[in-house]
C-alpha cells in the first residue's frame, strides 16, 4: 500500500521480524519516511528506523499483543495519560510523562494505538518505536534518540498543517496519516 502523495503521510515499510535469544522476546523491524503532499522530507528524524510488536498484524480482537495491520490510519493527538501531544513532559528521562506521541486511529478493536519513543527492547506492545538503527535483536532502543525522533516527526506535522493543527489534545488530526506496507 504505497502513499496517496495527498497530505502528511508517515509510512513504515516493515522489513524483518528480530527475536532476543536471551528471553525469546520478538519485535518486527521496519523504515519510515515522512511525505509531504508526496514529496519525502529531509532530514535524520524524518526518516529512520521502527520497531512494533511481533506479527502477524491483526486489529481485532482488542489487547491481542500483536502489531496493527498493515494499511492507512487516520493520525490523532494523543489525550493526555502517560503520552501526550501537546504538554509533554520537558524531561529527557525514561521514567518522565507524559512522553511525547501521536495516536493511531480506525484501528477497529484495537485503542491506544500509539507513535512514541521507544527504550530497551520495545517499549509497548501495539505501538510504533522510532529509531536510529535496530541491525540485530541484541540493539536496545536509545530512549533519547527515539523521544527526539518524535517530537520532530510532531514538530514537521505541526508545522505542515499550521492553524489547522488541532489546538488540543484527543483530536483528530486533519490531512495526516499513517501508511504501512508489509507483512514479514
Amino acid at each position: 500500500m504505497p502513499i496517496s502523495g495527498e497530505g502528511w503521510e508517515f509510512y513504515i515499510v516493515r522489513k524483518t521480524v528480530q527475536r532476543r535469544a536471551s528471553d525469546g522476546r520478538r519485535r518486527t523491524v521496519g523504515t519510515y519516511q515522512v511525505y509531504r503532499d508526496g514529496v519525502a522530507q529531509t532530514g535524520a528524524s524524518m526518516r529512520g528506523v521502527t520497531a512494533e510488536a511481533k506479527g502477524p498484524g491483526a486489529n481485532v480482537p482488542a489487547d491481542n499483543g500483536k502489531r496493527i495491520e498493515e494499511g492507512r490510519y487516520t493520525l490523532w493527538t494523543q489525550a493526555p495519560g502517560n503520552y501526550a501531544t501537546w504538554n509533554y513532559s520537558s524531561s529527557a528521562s525514561v521514567g518522565a510523562a507524559p512522553k511525547p506521541a501521536l495516536e493511531v486511529g480506525d484501528t477497529a478493536d484495537r485503542y491506544e494505538i500509539l507513535i512514541h519513543p521507544g527504550h530497551d527492547f520495545l517499549a509497548s506492545v501495539g505501538c510504533i518505536n522510532l529509531c536510529t538503527s535496530l541491525p540485530d535483536a541484541n540493539e536496545p532502543i536509545a530512549y533519547s534518540s527515539s523521544r527526539s525522533r518524535v517530537i520532530a516527526v510532531i514538530g514537521n506535522l505541526k508545522n505542515y498543517l499550521g492553524a489547522d493543527f488541532p489546538d488540543r489534545n484527543g483530536r483528530k488530526i486533519p490531512r495526516a496519516f499513517l501508511v504501512i506496507d508489509g507483512e514479514p
